[in-house]
């Protein structure tokens, strides 16, 4: 039986975790996406996430939403967190984006959330909150300027842009939507909802655009799996469960910690470069979320 005090410890090491955990999403779609299509990759993942969603619901009797309005909710969230920012991630990177440029791109989210809660959400975001907004934004594009030296920007137009575009906007949106929206849902129901509604626009979309070709080497089953049960349960849960309990603003501005995990996390497993420059705008990326969740 848990205790206040551990309650409490959990709720304040969720944010750490959730970091954590997302930043390894990018390792994990480096060892998978060069043995399957972007959208076949998401379709596949979908699936088997919602065959173990619906093992645990049926377990455990989790009731499903009785009001046809959340229903559409959950959907609208799922299809702007799962479908369209990964989607526009994967195709971005595909059409020929650096991760770096992309990631960059959508290291815009806290700044764009911190813009639109006033009027969507009655949030207040004060100048201490700005301050640490932008001294964010710069960290990041500190830690992301070493992986974009040397880098070709000749092999990519705007549609690959136009997807790294739609991804940032997706999951802001999302965020946003499932803050309004969704904070009632059952964890496991509503989870399950949305990642049908996704699973509903990304199979066509493979359908229609890709050989959906998979190559079952143990990197790929490996990165699979991590994405499966580290990702789409595991951090995805965190997340839902983050924006339920805080600010708008306050937990998009987590998502700044993720490109400095990222390269932290490439640095001990790829043995990637990790420059003082880097380490600088990890150190500011840092100080910035301190600013913007500090009471």
């Amino acid at each position: 039986m848990t205790t206040p005090m551990r309650d409490h410890a959990w709720t304040r090491a969720m944010p750490g975790v959730f970091v954590l955990l997302w930043s390894t999403g990018f390792i994990g779609a480096k060892y998978g996406l060069p043995y399957a299509e972007p959208f076949t990759f998401l379709v596949l993942r979908f699936v088997i996430v919602i065959i173990l969603l619906g093992a645990v619901v049926g377990l455990c009797r989790a009731r499903f939403p009785t009001d046809p309005k959340l229903w559409l909710h959950l959907a609208v969230s799922g299809l702007l967190v799962h479908a369209i920012y990964l989607g526009g991630v994967f195709a971005a990177i595909r059409l020929g984006v650096p991760s770096g440029l992309t990631a960059l791109v959508a290291g815009l989210q806290p700044l764009l959330t911190a813009a639109v809660v006033g009027p969507l959400l009655g949030e207040t975001v004060g100048p201490r909150q700005w301050g640490g907004l932008a001294l964010g934004l710069v960290g990041v594009a500190l830690v992301l300027s070493t992986r974009l030296t040397g880098v070709s920007f000749d092999g990519f137009g705007w549609d690959g842009m136009a997807f790294a575009v739609a991804a940032l906007l997706g999951i802001t949106g999302g965020t946003l939507y499932q803050k309004r929206f969704c904070t009632g849902m059952d964890l496991r129901t509503g989870t399950l909802i949305q990642y049908s509604a996704a699973l509903a626009v990304t199979a066509p979309v493979a359908l229609a655009t890709e050989t959906m070709s998979i190559q079952w080497t143990l990197p790929f089953i490996l990165a699979l799996g991590w994405l499966v049960l580290v990702l789409s349960l595991g951090a995805i849960s965190l997340l839902m469960t983050l924006i339920r309990l805080g600010e708008a603003a306050k937990v998009a501005s987590f998502f700044y910690l993720v490109p400095p995990m990222t390269a932290l996390l490439a640095w001990l497993l790829f043995d990637e470069a990790l420059t003082p420059v880097a380490l600088a705008g990890m150190a500011a990326t840092a100080v910035g979320v301190a600013l913007v969740v500090r009471k």
